[in-house]
């Protein structure tokens, strides 16, 4: 689905919850997500389809999403979708940090950024290209191997990452079988990757 316009402030929420992030430089860290609806990337593997009608979700307003945080939890704050770049998330990371959080995102990079975020994963997808001012400003470059092709293409987004930027390889869930020997191969000839796994998945949590 196109966005013909952003929303900014209610959003469509297809879920919030509290659990551990499976994956990349945070990885077993507990944190609060918040799935956005609405994506016009459209991976084939997405495990998350149901996210992509922004208009099959509620809309609700950032502060009350922000509100129903408990006190005295995990500082973190995780912004995901879906593709959460397609709307306008100034007003969401200004509540998050108004209650002293941190503002994490997980995006494509195929729409304009933001928000003001304290960590940045891009997750770039062949299926819509991520824009270069994604990649200038990403912490951390997590790259999703679906097929033996994507380890070089993910070498090429490296080369424009900033100075700095955490390098993750992690096998598509459904072919990690197949893919993984290969990542492991590719890290052990460049050790500036480093493997993600959906440890979540694994221990079947959210």
């Amino acid at each position: 689905m196109t966005a013909t316009y952003k929303h900014s402030d209610p959003l469509p929420v297809m879920e919030s919850f509290y659990t551990l992030q499976g994956e990349g430089a945070h990885q077993g860290r507990a944190a609060h997500f918040i799935r956005l609806g609405g994506c016009d990337v459209g991976c084939v593997w997405c495990d998350v389809k149901e996210s992509w009608d922004m208009n099959a979700h509620p809309l609700r307003p950032a502060h009350e999403l922000i509100a129903e945080i408990p006190e005295n939890i995990a500082p973190i704050v995780v912004v995901t979708g879906g593709e959460p770049l397609m709307h306008d998330l100034g007003p969401l990371t200004a509540v998050i940090h108004a209650r002293g959080l941190k503002a994490h995102i997980e995006t494509s990079g195929a729409h304009p950024l933001s928000g003001d975020w304290d960590w940045i994963t891009l997750s770039p997808k062949k299926f819509k290209a991520a824009l270069p001012e994604a990649l200038a400003v990403a912490d951390e470059l997590k790259v999703v191997i679906y097929h033996p092709s994507d380890l070089d293409w993910a070498e090429e987004h490296a080369r424009h990452a900033k100075p700095g930027c955490r390098l993750y390889l992690q096998p598509e869930w459904s072919r990690r079988d197949l893919v993984t020997p290969l990542i492991l191969d590719r890290i052990k000839q460049d050790p500036r990757w480093t493997l993600s796994l959906q440890v979540h998945k694994y221990i079947g949590v959210p």
